[in-house]
């Protein structure tokens, strides 16, 4: 009666849920099993349980070694039987991957991200001409626009260009014959049709009456 009540949360976990409880607890009569060559009929046999759980991966390759792993894994290595494989080693198993370092950036403004600052930073190395007032003055364009996506109302170039001389710790400057920059308006313009502002519901309502209806 007792056995019965007992709930799977107090039991050992399993190594690998996919197999079952009765699966891990063979495989643990197995591993008391003193005299190998009954063990290795054993491990033959339940070899074969698993791989009739899995009939559609018969035709897999390795899927045979594919069994030998996980019967080695789900006795936590301490079966000793013969394989037709070579065994897989726990030191291997248990290696994790080393930690990724991810850059942390921290932008005083971060609605304009971290592809300004690259930008800006590689501008600042290029040399004085003609094509580096093109980049910068595109970088100030950028900017406005990133601004825009945040702030959906107006800047003025003011603003963007003391952000680019803050940014660029004051080494960039969009030069005065360039000015100004495109205005708002079009931004938002060339936004809007790309279909990240607001839509225009009549005009598509419009559309959508002399559309077949299945």
């Amino acid at each position: 009666m007792e056995e019965s009540l007992r709930y799977n949360t107090s039991r050992k976990q399993l190594i690998i849920p996919e197999y079952g409880r009765h699966i891990h607890e063979m495989i643990n009569q197995t591993c008391e099993i003193k005299d190998k060559e009954e063990r290795n009929k054993s491990a033959r046999a339940i070899i074969g349980v698993m791989g009739n759980l899995n009939p559609h991966l018969r035709d897999v390759s390795d899927f045979q070694h594919k069994l030998w792993d996980q019967l080695f894994i789900m006795s936590n290595f301490k079966l000793d039987v013969d394989c037709p494989f070579e065994k897989p080693d726990k030191k291997i198993l248990e290696e994790r991957p080393e930690t990724l370092h991810y850059p942390q950036n921290y932008p005083k403004y971060r609605f304009y991200g971290n592809n300004i600052k690259n930008m800006i930073d590689a501008a600042k190395k290029w040399e004085d001409n003609d094509l580096k007032d093109a980049l910068v003055y595109n970088i100030a364009n950028h900017m406005k626009k990133c601004f825009l996506n945040w702030n959906k109302d107006t800047v003025e170039d003011k603003l963007i260009l003391d952000h680019l001389k803050e940014l660029s710790n004051d080494e960039l400057k969009v030069k005065s014959e360039l000015l100004p920059l495109t205005e708002t308006a079009f931004l938002l313009k060339v936004k809007s049709r790309n279909g990240n502002g607001p839509r225009n519901n009549n005009k598509q309502r419009k559309n959508n009456r002399n559309r077949k209806r299945f």
